[in-house]
C-alpha cells in the first residue's frame, strides 16, 4: 500500500479512535428512528435521486448472494430486493438500533434480510462467499484499508464491490463551501429533530471526518492498490459524493 495512504489511515485513526470506539454507537442509537428522514432534509431533497443513481450502477442477477456492509436501516437491501426479489441478502452493522429499524422496514415490505451485528472490519463470513458487496455512507467512519481488504476477502473472484459515500471534494472552493453548508445544516437539523446529546456533540466530528477523508480519485487508487480491478469512480454534486465500482480478480 502506498505509504501516503498508510500514513493518512494512521492519522485518521489517531484523530478519531476514541470517537469511533465510544461515541458512534450512541450517535446512531440516538438518530436511528429519524435517520433516513433527516438525511433527505440534509441533502436538500436530493438523497432519493442519488440513491437511485447508485442502485442503477449495481449489477445483480437472480440468486446472487449480496452483502450490505454498514447496512443501517436496510434501505439499500430493500431497494435491491425491489429490483430483483430473488436475491439472498445479508446485512451487517454495528448499531443494534439501526438494524432494529431496518428489520422492521424489510418486514413491512415482505422481504427477508439476514442481519448480523458485528465489527465490519472482521466480517463473520468465509472467503469467496458473496457475488456482490455494497457499502454506503459509512466508510468515513471506518479504517478504510482494513475494511476494503475484508470485503475483498469475502467476495468471490469476479464478484463486484459497489461503494457510495460523502467524500472530500478535490476542488478547494467547493470543499470550503461544503463544510460551511454542513456546519449550518447539522446545527439546524439537530434542533429541528431534537437530537440527543451524543449526536449534538459529534457535529464537528462529522465535518472533520470528511476533511480527513479521501477524494474520488484517491479512493479509486486505494481500491486499485488493494488488488481490485476495473475500478470506476464517478463523482456527483461537485465531488461531495461519489460512486465506486470494483471487481475482485
Amino acid at each position: 500500500m502506498n505509504s501516503e495512504y498508510s500514513k493518512k489511515e494512521t492519522a485518521r485513526l489517531r484523530a478519531f479512535k476514541t470517537i469511533w470506539a465510544n461515541d458512534i454507537d450512541n450517535v446512531f442509537s440516538d438518530v436511528a428512528s429519524y435517520y433516513d428522514r433527516v438525511n433527505i432534509f440534509a441533502s436538500l431533497g436530493l438523497l432519493n435521486r442519488i440513491r437511485q443513481q447508485f442502485i442503477s450502477t449495481i449489477d445483480i442477477q437472480p440468486s446472487h448472494k449480496v452483502l450490505d456492509v454498514c447496512a443501517g436501516t436496510n434501505i439499500i437491501g430493500i431497494e435491491l430486493l425491489k429490483k430483483q426479489p430473488d436475491l439472498d441478502i445479508y446485512a451487517v452493522d454495528r448499531s443494534v438500533a439501526m438494524q432494529e429499524v431496518g428489520k422492521t422496514r424489510a418486514s413491512q415490505h415482505g422481504f427477508k434480510i439476514n442481519g448480523f451485528i458485528c465489527d465490519v472490519h472482521t466480517l463473520p463470513f468465509p472467503d469467496n462467499y458473496f457475488d456482490v458487496v455494497t457499502l454506503q455512507y459509512a466508510t468515513r467512519h471506518l479504517r478504510v484499508i482494513d475494511v476494503f481488504s475484508e470485503i475483498s476477502r469475502v467476495l468471490k473472484p469476479g464478484g463486484h464491490f459497489y461503494h457510495c459515500d460523502m467524500l472530500r471534494p478535490a476542488n478547494k472552493i467547493i470543499e470550503r463551501s461544503y463544510y460551511l453548508f454542513l456546519k449550518t445544516s447539522l446545527a439546524l437539523l439537530s434542533r429541528a429533530f431534537r437530537s440527543g446529546t451524543a449526536a449534538i456533540n459529534c457535529q464537528d466530528y462529522f465535518i472533520d471526518a470528511i476533511r480527513l477523508f479521501y477524494s474520488t480519485e484517491e479512493l479509486s487508487r486505494i481500491l486499485s492498490e488493494l488488488g481490485f480491478a476495473d475500478v470506476i469512480g464517478n463523482s456527483v454534486l461537485g465531488g461531495t459524493v461519489a460512486f465506486h465500482k470494483a471487481c475482485k480478480v
